[in-house]
């Protein structure tokens, strides 16, 4: 072993010797009720994350390299996929997948500007702030309540002739309904994108979810399913839209060439390409309007080592769902949510919603969760039409609306939910359980 090699190895045992003293012993602290925070999400980790992390730093390599090769590897191995590509958020991963659809190699299916994407309104607006921002018409169609996703009897009424796509997510970890929206796709010839941003690791019909569209997308922010701190990724197994997001998330240049490796088909100085000069070099000649969304190898080296516990993480889900929805089932002023018929949902929350005959409000119901150091969330925008940010913008323009929403705007109002996350003691779900019975008798 050369010293350098000694010098690292002495490092590496350092740092995990750094996690057992710091990190592990905060972990491992006793739950008090009233005073220990619920959180709704956390980081679940080792030494390993860490070691990851400080191997990849002394390598210096910084931008997308073995690591991020690596991660890429392994989840399209998890989700049985062929390609799947490292981006720096679940923001991008969704904006990557949709600008995707906008390249003209997909001729007549490519998406223009004034095109109709149906999705919904309550979740999180990066679900739809590619279509606005790119100048594509958002159709939102309402929610049903047993399932919180989509209501698929809505679709036929959404459709019209400028449709091209389909982009929605699964809500907290519950797959909609796949093979409605899926079967209503293939029927009229349109794109599906899947936000599995919040469902990770779930199941339909013994399928990922994220694998049925012909794009998924995921997001490593901490709260989620795993994490690297910042981090997302696009995944499909169509060979056109795997060329055309390799373009876009790599700045729009044309050339395949990994970062750092020139090259590669041996043809770099003589092609034709547009009006340009015949051989100019392929390393900068550029198909799309782009982007750089790539991460750091540092972040991927991180989700290297998440990706190894995924499967625990989410077996822990599932447990501390059930023993939530068992110890609240009986309220009646309270509906919860049931899984989709024939999924197994990696849950990414636990969704309580007040009956319209409950004593009590949302709002009330939380502020006394809060003040007993249980965090809680609404389900993201609520109804995102309602936000400024749709201030300056005209229905039936800019965006449409089929029917009234109610289902949404009951949502917004009345549900909220907490954390299910893997790092949760039986003894703070137990508290959370005591405490919403309080709140809500």
């Amino acid at each position: 072993m050369t010293k350098a090699e000694e010098l690292k190895q002495d490092i590496l045992n350092k740092t995990k010797e750094y996690y057992e003293l710091v990190h592990k012993t905060k972990q491992n602290e006793t739950f008090v009720e009233g005073t220990s925070r619920v959180n709704y999400a956390g980081r679940v980790f080792d030494e390993k994350e860490m070691c990851n992390l400080v191997d990849s730093s002394l390598d210096f390599w910084l931008t997308y390299g073995d690591y991020s090769k690596k991660f890429e590897k392994k989840l399209s191995e998890y989700l049985n996929v062929r390609w799947s590509f490292l981006v720096n958020s679940g923001s991008s991963a969704n904006l990557l997948a949709f600008y995707t659809l906008t390249s003209p190699l997909l001729e007549d299916r490519q998406i223009k500007r004034g095109d109709e994407v149906i999705t919904v309104a309550a979740g999180f607006p990066t679900t739809v702030a590619p279509i606005v921002q790119y100048g594509a018409v958002p159709v939102f169609v309402d929610m049903e309540l047993d399932y919180f996703n989509i209501d698929t009897n809505e679709l036929e009424k959404a459709l019209s002739s400028k449709t091209k796509a389909v982009m929605i997510a699964h809500t907290l970890g519950n797959p909609f309904n796949i093979e409605a929206v899926k079967s209503f796709c293939d029927k009229h010839n349109l794109w599906l994108i899947e936000d599995n941003c919040d469902a990770l690791g779930s199941m339909y019909k013994g399928r990922p979810t994220g694998t049925w569209g012909d794009i998924g997308t995921s997001s490593f922010y901490p709260p989620h399913h795993m994490t690297m701190g910042e981090g997302g990724a696009t995944y499909t197994d169509n060979p056109l839209l795997k060329k055309i997001m390799l373009s876009l998330r790599d700045w729009g240049r044309d050339c395949w060439c990994e970062s750092g490796v020139d090259n590669t088909c041996g043809k770099r100085f003589t092609q034709q390409f547009g009006s340009l000069p015949k051989g100019y070099d392929h390393k900068y000649v550029y198909s799309h309007f782009g982007f750089n969304l790539k991460v750091s190898d540092m972040q991927a080296a991180v989700g290297v080592a998440q990706l190894e516990k995924f499967p625990s993480f989410v077996e822990k889900r599932k447990v501390n769902y059930k023993k939530l929805y068992d110890g609240l089932k009986e309220i009646e002023s309270i509906k919860l949510v049931e899984a989709q018929p024939e999924s197994d949902p990696s849950w990414f929350g636990f969704m309580i919603t007040l009956n319209d005959n409950a004593s009590c409000t949302r709002n009330e119901v939380v502020e006394f969760l809060e003040s007993n150091n249980i965090q809680t969330r609404n389900l993201f925008a609520g109804n995102m039409l309602r936000h400024p940010m749709f201030d300056t913008m005209k229905e039936n323009v800019d965006y449409k609306v089929v029917g009234d929403l109610t289902n949404t705007d009951k949502i917004m109002n009345d549900s909220f939910w907490i954390g299910v996350y893997p790092g949760m003691s039986e003894e703070a779900i137990n508290y959370m359980i005591k405490k919403i019975k309080e709140a809500i008798n």
